[in-house]
């Protein structure tokens, strides 16, 4: 048997959601075929601190780095490897090997790990990694800009509008003055640039909303406002394949609160917990196109690897809206992405496996690219 192929798991970050990305990552680390690769554990404190050695796992849990040892990865594919930092006096005087590797698995969830910021630190690092490249992780991170490329394709969203943060400090009241001309009511506000459910609200009249518009605020310099559609049903399909994706079987939430707020994904739990059906109970054409709608919303972004399509059924119309594409969804052995695949075919250890091979075909097919400028060779 030749050599295990070395992967690099980074998790932990900057983000709301470390606490999601440390149960995801040790899930991973967990499946992952031990005989067919070595792991590398790389943790991201809260403070963006990389570490490395030692159980990184345990110290981002417990909050003891004494036994971690300081890493980084540098922008130098020359040196593409997981680096050594020895740090005196707050400096950084020396940065040595620590380990090789041969693809990272980033479970970073939220801002500075899926919207594109390690991605483009390890294309420059030369380094092949799972999932969407920096185009379809920072597209599929920003709501907004996620819709409008929506839109451009012809494919379904809800009304919606944007507001910057400093343009509702400066004006609440012509804020809601705009938005209630624009839009009905329901609506929700939710942070651009943030993943599960955090900072999201639902409003039903002005009060609501302008409480709605302060906490999304706390969050990010942009918000989204966006109609609520009629008896939501919430249906999820997972995606996984670089040009050419497959989608899964769909499965719906039924969410323990009115809407799939962060409390409803993570906290309710025994009878009052939120529920999965796997398959969705929808009729064969609504499924049919549920799951081309999901492997265009993908393609629209450049997405690959993989990706949630996160869809809104009215049970009113049976219209179906692309919500949203999660480029690192929750990965976790109950989460949705892979409970979805499992009942499409796909155990959890083969569809780790399926990802690494996926980053490495994509990082082959992208070096094929020639990166300075050669003349044609004439017939």
């Amino acid at each position: 048997m030749g050599r295990k192929i070395k992967v690099g798991v980074v998790f932990g970050g900057r983000s709301g959601e470390h606490e999601v990305s440390l149960a995801s990552a040790k899930s991973v680390m967990e499946a992952i075929d031990k005989k067919k690769y070595e792991v590398v554990p790389i943790g991201i404190t809260k403070d963006g601190l990389w570490i490395a050695s030692g159980d990184p796992m345990e110290a981002l849990e417990g909050g003891d780095m004494s036994a971690s040892q300081p890493a980084a990865l540098l922008g130098d594919p020359s040196r593409s490897g997981l680096m050594r930092l020895e740090d005196r006096e707050r400096s950084v005087v020396e940065a040595t090997p620590l380990s090789q590797l041969d693809v990272v698995f980033p479970v970073l969830h939220g801002p500075y790990g899926e919207d594109g910021t390690v991605q483009g630190l390890l294309e420059l690092a030369g380094i092949p990694y799972v999932g969407a490249g920096v185009t379809g992780s920072a597209v599929g991170m920003d709501k907004a800009i996620f819709k409008d490329v929506m839109r451009a394709h012809s494919l379904p969203v809800c009304d919606y509008l944007v507001v910057k943060r400093k343009e509702w400090e400066a004006s609440p009241d012509g804020v809601l003055d705009r938005l209630e001309a624009e839009l009905s009511y329901p609506v929700f506000t939710k942070p651009v640039n943030l993943g599960s459910s955090v900072g999201i609200s639902k409003c039903h009249d002005r009060g609501g909303l302008a409480k709605g518009l302060a906490e999304a605020a706390r969050y990010d310099r942009k918000l989204l406002v966006e109609v609520a559609v009629p008896e939501a049903r919430e249906i999820e399909l997972s995606v996984l394949g670089n040009d050419d994706p497959m989608v899964s079987v769909p499965g719906e939430v039924i969410p323990s609160r009115e809407f799939y707020s962060y409390e409803s994904k993570y906290i309710d739990a025994g009878d009052q917990a939120s529920g999965l059906v796997i398959p969705a109970e929808i009729s064969a054409e609504l499924t049919e196109r549920a799951r081309h709608l999901a492997a265009e919303a993908y393609k629209a972004i450049d997405c690959s690897g993989m990706a949630r399509a996160d869809f809104l059924l009215s049970g009113k119309t049976d219209e179906l809206y692309v919500n949203e594409l999660n480029t690192i969804p929750g990965f976790t052995s109950i989460s949705m992405y892979p409970k979805l695949w499992a009942a499409t075919g796909i155990s959890y250890p083969e569809l780790i496996d399926r990802l690494i091979e996926l980053a490495i075909e994509r990082f082959d097919d992208k070096s094929r690219s020639l990166t300075s400028y050669q003349p044609p060779e004439e017939n």
